[in-house]
């Protein structure tokens, strides 16, 4: 037994040493920094740092930024997160189904967004979704409807950003889903249809079920991603119009390097991390309380 233990231990070393360097000494920095007033003074001078605990917590909470910035993060996730996974599982179960055809054509073209490179299709979207000379709005002009200003108008800046979101990265979760829908026996399908199930009790009662752990897989890590926007409003609106698309992320970014108040940005960047983790823990509650995990 100890031979295996330490045969064990052996084997995982180098992961646990590499995840201790590269996530947990990081964390550990970053709450400590936190704790601090590190700005471009004490940047340039060691000596100019000071320990002011929790102070940067509460002008965190002072902060109205801050709290835009959270609802307008909460409402990418909440708003992203179901759309995405509901988008993939969808695309996965029609190239799961037995009548598909070209089905490795498809997974890859689903899945080419996910391996293009965010700035690039950002930049492209911007230009797409352009007042006068984005395609969407000539075709909406072509249906005879009035262009709207999807990047300008703070009603629609947030929804054209989730909705480019989606659209890059909902092929990464349909792959996982679609490996997910082959593992399940198709005599649970038989059966299911023996006993006079229509497509949707089959789908409510096989197929749901059958996939849980996947999908508590799938919702973490987008969940996960979500949390951390950036690019997309960097590039498309730099956090307008009036703020409206202004991230955690984003409010970070701008704190820790446009106005090199390090110290308030670890805050920030620590008060995100423990929202993600918080979120992760109810989700795996609820999975659990209904059987998925």
């Amino acid at each position: 037994m100890i031979g295996r233990s330490r045969a064990g231990w052996l084997f995982a070393g180098p992961a646990l040493i590499l995840l201790g360097l590269f996530f947990f000494v990081p964390v550990i920095l970053a709450f400590a920094l936190s704790l601090t007033d590190f700005d471009l003074y004490a940047l340039a001078d060691m000596n100019d740092l000071r320990f002011i605990g929790v102070d940067n917590y509460g002008e965190l909470l002072r902060t109205p930024l801050f709290w835009k910035a959270l609802g307008n993060t909460f409402y990418f996730v909440l708003v992203g997160v179901p759309l995405s996974i509901a988008l993939s599982l969808g695309a996965a179960m029609l190239l799961n189904g037995a009548i598909s055809k070209g089905v490795a054509f498809f997974r890859t073209a689903l899945f080419a967004p996910v391996v293009t490179t965010l700035v690039a299709v950002a930049v492209i979207w911007r230009y797409l979704l352009h007042t006068r000379y984005g395609l969407i709005n000539h075709a909406l002009d072509a249906l005879g409807i009035e262009p709207v200003d999807w990047l300008g108008d703070p009603n629609w800046a947030m929804p054209s950003i989730i909705l480019f979101a989606v659209w890059k990265n909902f092929g990464y979760n349909m792959v996982i889903l679609l490996a997910g829908l082959q593992t399940i026996p198709n005599d649970l399908y038989e059966a299911a249809r023996i006993d006079g199930a229509n497509g949707w009790q089959r789908f409510w009662h096989v197929t749901l079920p059958a996939l849980g752990p996947v999908l508590l897989l799938v919702g973490i890590l987008t969940m996960a991603g979500y949390f951390q926007l950036f690019a997309e409003p960097y590039v498309m609106t730099q956090g307008g119009p009036v703020e409206s698309t202004v991230s955690v992320l984003y409010f970070m970014y701008e704190q820790g390097f446009k106005w090199w108040n390090l110290g308030f940005a670890s805050a920030v960047a620590f008060a995100l991390f423990l929202i993600m983790i918080v979120f992760t823990v109810v989700q795996f509650r609820v999975a659990r309380s209904r059987g998925m995990a």
